[in-house]
């Protein structure tokens, strides 16, 4: 049966009840009741057994579609928007290309990252911009200030987003709107999928192949209905989501990203446009030229623990003479590499593969060692 959350005002997606009909567990996650498994029956039992393992595997093997309809969405529409939201990231907005999709951050003047962010130009004047749901409420208001004259934020709480993930997703795409299997990686477009006029991009935060479909949210349930219908497809939760985006070694904000962790600290200097590293006229980019220089304090690393046994977020992570080393910031067991899977940061001198570190958990010792990221290839269309 499915768990209600004991928590009260959280916000309900469109497709809640949608969610409810398809025997989804749901629980609180970023002020909102969304789905971490889902109990399948008739057909989708066929399809997928077997909770959250069950739901990545098949993901990795065939598609899974998740409602991500918590993101916050907004337009960026003026003549001066890409100049406008340039100020605020490390990012190139101004050299992207119309139906072309960039991840970036936003940073404080301490180098720290405000939250990390996907910006699509539509067109000339349009950017399509998707936060993350436990910062909106922070980022649209920073966007939004000082915007120049004739530039305008406008946020679309009226739309749905379903993410479509794994190697049967360009298949399934392909019969519901033919142009979305021409699209390059990053690549994003306004499409008609199965008839409704969507926003489509080419991304997806799993390491597979995939598509984020934006969709007016009183079409959501019926384009979800038309999803699952495919054989391909089944509905997946929150929990294959984290151990999905954990093996391809993708952050998530508030665990490994926050306003104290800078861009080369996680392992992301490569979001900073190379104009950006001439001018250095972004919020914080005397601390991040500083790191890129000399090194920062600490790194984001992989982690592989020995044995079996999982590593969660804040284990306290032990270096090879006693002293304090760092903490793991995401940790989880991995479907796909049958092991625990951990990341987290570790002082620079301790960040080369293979280095032996000690993980505290449940008051014991756990051997674990500093293994490459990601723990699976990525399998996006190039």
């Amino acid at each position: 049966m499915p768990v209600e959350p004991a928590s009260t005002g959280l916000r309900t997606t469109p497709l809640t009840d949608w969610h409810r009909r398809h025997g989804a567990r749901l629980v609180p996650f970023a002020g909102y009741t969304m789905p971490v498994q889902y109990d399948f029956s008739g057909d989708l039992t066929e399809r997928c057994r077997g909770g959250v393992l069950a739901e990545h595997l098949h993901t990795r093997a065939k598609a899974g579609l998740f409602d991500v309809s918590h993101m916050g969405q907004a337009l960026l529409r003026g003549g001066g928007a890409a100049a406008a939201l340039e100020r605020l990231v490390p990012g190139d907005i101004l050299g992207l290309k119309p139906g072309r999709q960039r991840y970036t951050l936003l940073l404080n003047d301490a180098g720290g990252i405000v939250d990390d962010l996907m910006v699509a130009r539509l067109d000339d004047a349009t950017l399509f911009l998707v936060v993350n749901a436990g910062r909106k409420h922070i980022d649209l208001p920073l966007i939004a200030a000082d915007l120049p004259a004739g530039v305008a934020l406008l946020p679309q709480p009226d739309r749905a987003l379903l993410a479509l993930q794994g190697p049967a997703a360009v298949t399934v795409m392909a019969r519901l709107a033919p142009a979305a299997a021409g699209l390059p990686f990053m690549g994003i477009a306004v499409l008609a999928v199965d008839g409704i006029d969507c926003i489509v991009s080419r991304s997806g935060y799993t390491g597979e192949d995939g598509f984020e479909v934006s969709v007016p949210a009183a079409d959501a349930v019926r384009l979800a209905d038309r999803l699952v219908a495919e054989p391909e497809v089944v509905p997946i939760g929150l929990g294959a989501r984290d151990s999905l985006r954990l093996e391809a070694g993708l952050c998530l904000y508030g665990n490994d990203l926050d306003e104290t962790t800078s861009p080369v600290e996680a392992g992301l200097t490569w979001v900073i446009g190379k104009r950006r590293r001439i001018d250095w006229d972004f919020p914080g980019a005397v601390v991040v030229r500083d790191h890129l220089d000399n090194g920062p304090p600490r790194r984001r690393v992989g982690i592989r623990p020995d044995g079996r046994a999982p590593a969660r977020a804040h284990t306290d992570i032990v270096a090879g003479d006693g002293s304090q080393a760092g903490v793991v910031t995401s940790g989880g067991f991995g479907p796909s590499v049958n092991a625990p899977v951990a990341m987290g940061y570790v002082r620079r001198d301790l960040a080369a593969d293979g280095t032996r570190l000690t993980l505290t958990v449940r008051g014991k010792a756990l051997p674990a060692a500093v293994a490459p990221l990601p723990f699976v290839p990525h399998r996006y269309i190039r």
